[in-house]
């Protein structure tokens, strides 16, 4: 049986490492807080915090688990004060410690500052080891908090130039937000790799990661914090800093296909229409003959749809998923095939009998997962399973703030399309282009009144290894970027770590 995580969810996914949330001048600051960071659950499930200032003085809570488990009334009582700050934590194995929630809390030059980050800092480690040889004590081990220590080190007339000189010497992505004892700071990096909306309820500004946040609390959309700018929300209002000059933006292209609610809006687009737009042009690029279009849900339904409507192939719901995952389980002494899927999903009895199945998902990373799902589909009484995937072949890591496996790890890597749908013991297998997936993405975009920015660039790193961020040697040796034939990288019809162990794979 393939291992689960803490969290309980099959380990054949992509993570989205964390969300953030602000707001400023609202006597609800606390709560407002919570419920964005419960709208913003689906973005880290490992642990939540939150840190309100209540006249100068630092208060903060936080706790593993979901944001109901680790919040009640009590707690958030506590949390006095008008303005607040949140995170929801997704970490990465042997990293979800109590010790390595945020937000991270320090007072520099008798100012309390709390902070939260969602991102990767690449450099962090080398940035570390410096700031270690310095002197520097670290109680963490996250990447946030080489930024806390490289603040208080820079040099500057406030805390807002602190922090422009302390983010000059970083590389990555972050969407950082800072709570003062009189502003609340939002930050996004250069490239723009993850989001940051700003929203407003009443007179009070609000920033968070996706804008189904402001949805649940009555808020209004404003626009995006644009990449390598610098918001500072005060009593006097709000105020935009230019902190980089414009370079390519890279804004992560799989938020649109996996990460983000289909109910927000993220780098301008919303995410619901991108993705009935990808399934409609997967219908379009890899047809078949099938009596039937069934999503994986949640993330396939809109592509499924849009799949459906292309095709003229009827939608049905032949896989159900349980919303009430929990973190934990306790599998039974006696073997259940396919435990791990079955927690999370289960095809519907008789609904797929005789019928020729196109399975719609969004990705596939080891193959562990998908394999499974055919196999359940065909347990159903499915004839034939088509497997159709509204993204590219993933084959390269992510170092901008998604959990991805190493390169060996995943499937498409080391194989063709052929020895992956074999694998799977699907009938047929297809993926979308590259070239399809943003064209489809970029079509996508809306306008507001007011907002006149032309669609940007996206980060496809995990599809096609170009890193907005160029590594130097070392650092590919590090992180085992070595072309397809290198060693980080099997052979077609070999086995990353065995886990693609299957006699299909291993004749040519």
């Amino acid at each position: 049986m393939d291992p689960l995580p803490s969290c309980g969810l099959p380990f054949d996914t992509l993570n989205e490492k964390c969300a953030v949330f602000g707001i400023y001048n609202h006597p609800e600051a606390a709560n407002l807080t919570y419920l964005g960071l419960y709208a913003l659950q689906h973005r880290g499930q490992e642990g939540a915090g939150i840190a309100s200032m209540d006249e100068g003085r630092m208060i903060i809570r936080k706790g593993e688990g979901l944001v109901s488990e680790v919040f009640d009334e009590t707690v958030l009582r506590d949390l006095r004060g008008s303005s607040a700050i949140g995170h929801n934590r997704y970490s990465t194995a042997g990293s979800d410690s109590q010790k390595n929630l945020q937000p991270l809390t320090a007072t520099i030059s008798d100012i309390p500052m709390a902070l939260v980050h969602n991102g990767n800092l690449t450099n962090a480690p080398d940035l570390r080891r410096i700031l270690e040889d310095e002197g520097a004590l670290f109680t963490t081990d996250v990447d946030t908090e080489v930024l806390v220590h490289m603040i208080a080190r820079s040099r500057g007339v406030d805390m807002v130039s602190r922090m422009e000189s302390a983010l000059a010497n970083v590389k990555g992505s972050y969407s950082l937000l800072t709570l003062l004892p009189n502003a609340l700071i939002g930050i996004r990096d250069p490239h723009g790799f993850r989001p940051l909306s700003i929203g407003k309820v009443g007179n009070s500004y609000v920033l968070a990661s996706e804008s189904c946040a402001f949805d649940l609390i009555g808020a209004t959309y404003v626009r995006d914090v644009e990449p390598g700018e610098m918001v500072v929300i005060t009593d006097a209002g709000i105020e935009h800093f230019r902190l980089f000059p414009k370079i390519t933006e890279a804004a992560c292209i799989f938020e649109l296909i996996y990460f983000a609610r289909p109910d927000s809006r993220v780098f301008g687009i919303p995410v619901y229409q991108a993705r009935k737009r990808l399934g409609r042009r997967l219908a379009a690029d890899s047809p078949v003959e099938a009596d039937i279009v069934v999503p994986v849900p949640d993330s396939g339904l809109a592509p499924a749809l849009g799949y459906a409507e292309e095709s003229g192939i009827p939608l049905d719901m032949g896989l159900v998923r349980n919303h009430y995952v929990g973190r934990t389980f306790i599998e039974p002494q006696q073997s259940i095939r396919h435990f791990g899927v079955k927690i999370k999903l289960n095809a519907v009895p008789g609904l797929l009998a005789g019928k020729r199945v196109v399975v719609i998902d969004d990705s596939i990373v080891r193959g562990t997962t998908s394999r499974k799902i055919v196999s359940m589909i065909r347990e159903a009484g499915a004839r034939e399973v088509h497997m159709r995937i509204t993204s590219a072949p993933i084959n390269f890591p992510c170092f901008y703030g998604i959990d991805t496996p190493n390169r060996g790890e995943l499937i498409a890597s080391s194989h063709t399309l052929e020895e992956i749908r074999r694998y799977l013991k699907a009938d047929s297998l297809a993926y979308l282009s590259i070239g399809a997936m943003e064209e489809e993405v970029r079509c996508s975009q809306t306008f507001l009144e007011g907002e006149s920015r032309t669609p940007g660039h996206y980060c496809k790193a995990c599809f096609d290894g170009n890193y907005p961020i160029p590594f130097t040697q070392e650092e590919r040796v590090q992180h085992g970027l070595f072309d397809r034939q290198g060693p980080s990288a099997p052979s077609p019809g070999e086995t990353p770590e065995g886990r693609f162990d299957d006699p299909l794979l291993r004749s040519r």
